[in-house]
């Protein structure tokens, strides 16, 4: 048995220093072990997204368009359409005539984390970064070419810029496809939102009935957010959300290795639900606002390139018969208040992970703590004192029963120097001791099993909030940040700052409150291994450290005291 205690402690230790590693690696901008693309693929990305439709990507006749149906890159790139540059009081984004897609969002209220002089970039087409919102049309039935994101388009006259005391700014493109087919596409900023109205009229000036399909698609390409932290991990990827399937996340691994004819693994068919693509603090989706049919696909565009989108069916459209449609493009930071009010479910792009019952309640209760207090950093010290004061006596029972353990430990090491030749015999005894003590071993575990979901789902809660982002505490300017006060190590580029170094030292402290394993292995490990994972709280954000802080703090305030009641001298 304590074999295999030992092989699991030094695999855990092991399996550590490797994520050690290999954060500090991406950390200093070398590749990771398991993998990221290269710069290189973005460019080629990059110029793919700029390409025209290729013949693949043309619909084929049917009843109904296939995913792949949607007009996809071609291996020869074309050069952009002209652009245009719409300012509001949130953001600041770029159109691109080509399709009239929205091509760069610049979100003028949230600062680069790493550059504050300057704003969050969210939509992005450049060398380094694919990221765009894309509309068209597809034909169902004949095959013929309709108006799609890489057609060229006019672009109409009008504002560019949101004036003061104006409440929105309409921004149009049209074209005329060779069959009389007429698509105005309009887009509607609102003061102080990250919603984009999406409009497309359709009037089919030819003489034929034309049989359309329209797309809503977002293309990302499958590298992280810049300057991503490699010391914890959120996710960034496409997310779907209907009734039937719910929230459901993709990997872009997932739709990398995906071959023809496999199931997507998601909800693929649906009259409601939304696609989005997520990343930390932020995300974009499209919201249709009726309830028709409309299938949900994911797919490998190129390499390195991925999108996320709706097909949503018009019927037929009769000579000189006018259509309009309506659509949402969200845009903006995971502020769940505000997502809820525009789609059922929008609110959980904010990834809480498989913890997401208890940590919704969890922020729930952290935002009315702010309410009261004003500050998210003392906010977040509230709510750990709350869940404390509410794990008490649960705790209370774990550390009585690690006092107790503490306070055996002399006998239990004599036990094993008299009997180190016999282990069967040394088992019993231990046994018999813990019976005539009334110790359980595992007393002190069991109540901290109990209560772990709820600190995690806290850890998740404080992760996932934007609002943290620009928070200040004390002498901390961002809670979503690391703490930099005092300097930071050069080579390593690790921060140093009062919270994580006070962080490493109260688990110092509550490693020796703790027993003392009677294994000399596994009493090194119970020092080695707390070591070891505070070098990350270096890296963390300063509110993730503050709670832990705040959590040891007062465990070991509690443990003290049980001590004391226990007659131990520490």
């Amino acid at each position: 048995m304590n074999d295999v205690r030992r092989a699991l402690l030094w695999g855990i230790f092991s399996l550590s220093l490797v994520m050690l590693w290999d954060g500090w690696t991406r950390h200093n901008g070398g590749p990771s072990m398991f993998s990221p693309a290269t710069p290189a693929q973005v460019a080629s990305a990059a110029a793919s997204a700029n390409g025209v439709p290729s013949a693949s990507g043309v619909a084929q006749p049917a009843a109904a368009a296939a995913p792949g149906a949607v007009p996809a890159a071609a291996a020869a790139a074309s050069a952009a359409g002209e652009t245009v540059q719409i300012v509001t009081d949130t953001m600041k984004a770029t159109l691109d005539s080509r399709g009239g897609s929205l091509v760069r969002v610049e979100l003028l209220t949230f600062r680069d984390q790493h550059d504050a002089k300057t704003n969050v970039v969210l939509l992005d087409r450049s060398a380094q970064r694919v990221y765009t919102a894309e509309t068209g049309l597809i034909a169902a039935g004949t095959g013929a070419a309709l108006p799609n994101h890489t057609t060229a388009m006019t672009l109409l006259p009008g504002d560019r810029q949101l004036a003061e005391g104006q409440k929105e700014l309409k921004v149009a493109f049209e074209t005329t496809s060779a069959d009389g087919l007429q698509w105005v596409k309009t887009y509607t900023f609102r003061r102080g939102e990250y919603t984009v109205g999406v409009q497309q009229q359709l009037k089919n000036g030819g003489g034929a009935p034309v049989a359309a399909q329209a797309y809503y698609q977002l293309l990302r390409d499958g590298n992280p957010p810049p300057n991503e932290s490699s010391f914890y991990f959120t996710f960034t990827g496409p997310a779907v959300y209907t009734d039937a399937g719910k929230f459901q996340k993709i990997e872009f691994k997932d739709i990398e290795k995906r071959e023809a004819g496999d199931k997507p693994g998601h909800e693929t068919k649906a009259d409601n639900g939304w696609v989005a693509m997520v990343q930390h603090y932020f995300t974009s989706a499209w919201l249709l606002s009726d309830t028709s049919s409309r299938e949900i696909f994911t797919r490998k565009v190129d390499k390195n390139l991925y999108a996320v989108g709706m097909i949503q069916p018009l019927g037929e459209l009769a000579p000189g018969a006018s259509r309009t449609l309506e659509a949402t493009l969200y845009i903006g930071p995971q502020e769940e208040k505000k997502l809820e009010t525009l789609a059922p479910g929008l609110e959980l792009v904010k990834d809480y992970g498989w913890l997401t019952l208890l940590a919704k309640p969890l922020f729930w209760l952290l935002d009315r703590l702010h309410g009261l207090i004003g500050n998210w950093g003392w906010a977040i010290v509230a709510l750990v004192v709350l869940l404390k004061a509410a794990f008490y006596w649960l705790n209370a029972s774990a550390y009585r029963s690690m006092g107790k353990m503490k306070a055996i430990n002399p006998k239990v090491q004599e036990l094993r120097e008299r009997h180190k030749d016999d282990p069967q015999k040394m088992q019993q005894e231990m046994m018999r001791i813990y019976r005539e003590e009334k110790v359980n071993p595992l007393g002190g575990c069991l109540p901290i099993f109990v209560q772990m979901p709820f600190f995690i789902a806290l850890y998740w809660v404080l992760l996932s909030s934007v609002e943290m982002r620009g928070a200040p505490w004390l002498y901390v300017s961002d809670l979503a940040q690391a703490d930099t006060l005092f300097f930071i190590i050069p080579g390593l580029n690790m921060p140093v700052g009062p919270l994580p170094l006070l962080m490493v030292a109260s688990t110092v402290l509550q490693t020796w409150l703790n027993p003392t394993p009677p294994d000399p292995v596994q009493a090194k490990m119970m020092w080695i291994m707390p070591l070891a994972f505070s070098v990350m709280f270096f890296y963390f954000p300063a509110g993730l450290v503050l709670y832990w802080f705040t959590n040891n703090v007062l465990s070991i305030a509690q443990q003290w005291m049980i001590n004391r009641q226990l007659g131990l001298s520490h």
